[in-house]
């Protein structure tokens, strides 16, 4: 009975069946329903319950992801979303599980993010881990960078991201590499 609800409720979503909200993403508008976008976010909750904008005018603007990423939010909320599309959006959907208070989606973005850094990445999740506040992912890369000694392989990389990071970031990369400086 568990599938056959999460099916309903994924034929819902898909076949917009009694909508009641407009999301207007970047680059196109889906269709949902309040009850279960405020069912899964006390954000949504209070923007519905309140005399707000989103409750008058039943629109949602969420201009900063785009439509793909608005669908594979959708379809984490509505219980529907594939890995594929989890793993593309996967930065995206931490974006609005920390706006809109997600905390499951969050934790399971942070998981996901932890597995797979390498030297492309690392800086952005750095930097996502700070933004974020996720521990454990902003330790992994700090791992990565000084103690695996991949700093030195993204040196130019590195440098461009010390020109625009947030300083209290730049000072713990700076202090775990005089830790391990210490260490030798």
């Amino acid at each position: 009975s568990h599938a056959t609800a999460l099916a309903s409720l994924s034929r819902m979503l898909t076949e917009s069946i009694h909508t009641d909200i407009i999301i207007n993403a970047s680059d196109g508008s889906i269709g949902a329903h309040r009850a279960v976008l405020g069912a899964q976010s006390p954000v949504f909750r209070s923007m519905f319950l309140h005399n707000l904008k989103e409750k008058e005018m039943s629109t949602i603007d969420i201009s900063d992801m785009s439509i793909e990423a608005c669908q594979a939010f959708l379809n984490y909320i509505y219980g529907n979303i594939q890995h594929e599309d989890f793993l593309t959006h996967r930065l995206a959907l931490l974006r609005a599980a920390d706006k809109y208070d997600i905390s499951n989606l969050k934790e399971a973005c942070h998981e996901s993010l932890l597995e797979d850094i390498d030297a492309r990445n690392v800086l952005e999740r750095l930097q996502n881990a700070s933004l974020y506040q996720l521990p454990k992912l902003k330790s992994s890369c700090m791992r990565y960078l000084v103690k695996f000694g991949k700093i030195f392989d993204i040196r130019d990389d590195l440098n461009a991201f010390l020109q625009h990071a947030d300083r209290d970031l730049i000072a713990e990369i700076f202090h775990e590499i005089l830790n391990v400086w210490k260490g030798f």
